[in-house]
């Protein structure tokens, strides 16, 4: 195969993304608001804050439209935007067992303190394309809101519920993590990364990492390959608040907002005993921004078997974290677009020339000249 150089310089290069632009646009009349994106595109917002590691709904929109929709490239943009941003203050340490729920259930018990809670879910809908949403109106979305009755109060102020592992931590079923919860929280952001690395590393690394990519590891996990096979003790999806400390004065805490999250507690296979001691059973966790389910169980998932010892590849802490990065890895592979002339021509001259030495080829005339 040949290269043929790309000619033309900054020239082609701003032409290049006015040609974008006129893709973007799709010679469309009705530009697509961000507004729009965040409303009715809730799930993907969130799953480009989650893999941004920034909670912005508005800022994820405007990616999400500036990409054209892709998850990669909107997670950069996004990304790229946060590394600019000055951290000014730490929050509180948010209590999950305190959100206001929307959507609350347990696949390891039936019956737990407050009932489940099936909330906002596609769950337990039929898999069948609505065509009726291609004609859809504002007066469809009035009449939507006139004939059912959803009580808004109860939406807008959704209850609270103590966590469902508090039921093994009573009974002394779950295996003591006192030691890791212990330890000074590292931050990724500002710390490199070195491993193997602290639980609080590997949570924030998994909190980041892509839904796809988590989700292949995860199954692959749950398959077989890999010693960890969770029920889901709990998975929940509501608002935390979030707090930081009174500026000037100790024990003082103030509200800047909420964020939506998702929390899932996973129980695995319990430990018979853990120096000399009765064990119990292991927890796998995950927490991730907005309602994103799929990643929330990955992560717990994931998070248990690189706590666990073994020869797959999803208990290999460096490869898991390594590559679930979707900036890290969708950059590596985009870099491969970039010119590699010079390496490529490197290699073609090496392989001929071991071709002459092993085949006793006359060397091409035409490569000569």
């Amino acid at each position: 195969m040949g290269y043929v150089t790309v000619t033309g310089g900054q020239t082609a290069i701003e032409e290049a993304e006015k040609l974008l632009h006129h893709y973007r646009t799709g010679q469309s009349s009705h530009p697509l608001h961000p507004e729009t994106i965040e409303k009715q595109m809730r799930l993907l917002v969130d799953r480009i804050m989650g893999e941004g590691g920034l909670y912005a709904p508005d800022h994820a929109s405007l990616a999400l439209k500036q990409a054209e929709g892709d998850p990669a490239e909107a997670a950069f943009l996004l990304r790229a935007y946060r590394s600019t941003l000055s951290r000014n203050f730490y929050t509180k340490t948010v209590d999950p067992g305190d959100m206001r729920l929307i959507r609350r259930i347990s696949s390891t018990f039936k019956d737990i303190p407050g009932g489940q809670v099936l909330g906002p879910t596609y769950d337990y809908t039929h898999r069948l394309l609505n065509f009726s949403l291609r004609e859809e109106t504002e007066e469809d979305f009035s009449e939507f809101l006139e004939a059912v009755d959803i009580d808004s109060e109860q939406v807008e102020q959704p209850p609270s519920f103590k966590k469902v592992t508090e039921l093994l931590k009573a009974e002394n079923l779950l295996a003591d993590s006192k030691m890791e919860q212990e330890q000074e929280p590292v931050d990724i952001t500002r710390e490199k990364p070195a491993f193997p690395l602290s639980r609080s590393a590997r949570l924030q690394s998994l909190a980041r990492g892509e839904t796809g990519a988590m989700s292949a590891l995860a199954y692959s996990a749950v398959r077989g390959h890999g010693k960890v096979h969770p029920t889901i003790g709990e998975l929940r999806v509501g608002y935390a608040d979030i707090e930081i400390e009174y500026p000037g004065l100790e024990n003082e805490s103030l509200y800047i907002g909420e964020t939506m999250l998702t929390e899932v507690e996973t129980v695995n296979s319990f430990t018979e005993t853990i120096n000399n001691q009765a064990g119990g059973l292991n927890l796998g966790y995950g927490l991730v921004f907005g309602h994103n389910e799929l990643k929330a169980i990955s992560m717990a998932v994931l998070e248990h078997s690189l706590a666990t010892e073994g020869e797959a590849p999803v208990h290999d802490e460096e490869f898991v974290l390594l590559h679930i990065d979707s900036v890290d890895s969708s950059g590596f592979i985009s870099h491969m677009k970039m010119p590699h002339y010079v390496t490529f021509q490197a290699q073609l001259n090496r392989l001929r020339k071991f071709q002459e030495e092993e085949g006793g080829k006359p060397e091409d005339e035409s490569r000569k000249q």
